[in-house]
């Protein structure tokens, strides 16, 4: 098997403690077992993990440092992303990963157990269908800003913890200026070039759009 280090995300962040780094250190060896079972990452992709799926996922982070008490959402997680990064990175944030597809929602689960997350939970579910609120909304580019925005309206807490606004925190790449348009909503890009050297980020930004 090949041996993948989290290098780049310590470089990162380099104030994580002893568990952060062991559970960040384990994500290659997990998503290459479940990957090979089911394909939840292109598998030209999976060398490429800690830079274009971990490190992408964690661009949140520079955006918005969640507090302890939080509750965010990620919408179409996938096979956990960008919500199983950020909940290895902020464990007094509690996580909660949706997706329409059942067989991601098991490797999320079966991710997340093997790591020992206890701050994160996953169903088997469409954003329209939950009636919970949370502080924050995340998501890895479901689709356009505009489709996106039905499903999660309504379903954010009043009441604002956080240096920033409650909202939706976007992860989206390309020109976004006719998307933002379209979308009628009032967005903020944060270029993830600003915060990351690699030239995978060139063109990939945190879409913020405040409650």
């Amino acid at each position: 098997m090949l041996d993948i280090k989290p290098d780049i995300v310590f470089k990162y962040f380099p104030d994580l403690n002893e568990k952060q780094i062991a559970q960040f250190s384990q994500l290659f060896d997990l998503y290459s077992f479940w990957n090979a079972q089911i394909n939840v990452i292109s598998r030209k992709d999976i060398e490429e993990l800690y830079e274009r799926h971990v490190l992408h996922s964690l661009g949140i982070a520079k955006v918005c440092n969640f507090k302890a008490g939080e509750s965010v959402l990620d919408v179409g997680t996938g096979g956990g992303f960008p919500g199983i990064p950020l909940a290895i990175l902020f464990p007094e944030t509690e996580f909660y990963l949706v997706d329409s597809i059942g067989k991601k929602i098991k490797v999320v689960k079966e991710v997340a157990s093997a790591l020992g997350l206890e701050n994160l939970k996953a169903d088997h579910l469409r954003a329209e269908q939950i009636k919970e609120k949370f502080n924050f909304v995340v998501s890895r580019a479901v689709t356009r800003l505009g489709e996106f925005y039905p499903w999660i309206q309504g379903k954010f807490k009043k009441d604002s913890l956080n240096a920033i606004p409650n909202g939706i925190l976007y992860l989206k790449g390309g020109d976004l200026a006719e998307e933002i348009k379209e979308s009628k909503l009032k967005a903020e890009l944060y270029p993830l070039s600003a915060y990351f050297e690699e030239d995978f980020f060139e063109t990939k930004y945190v879409v913020y759009v405040p409650q």
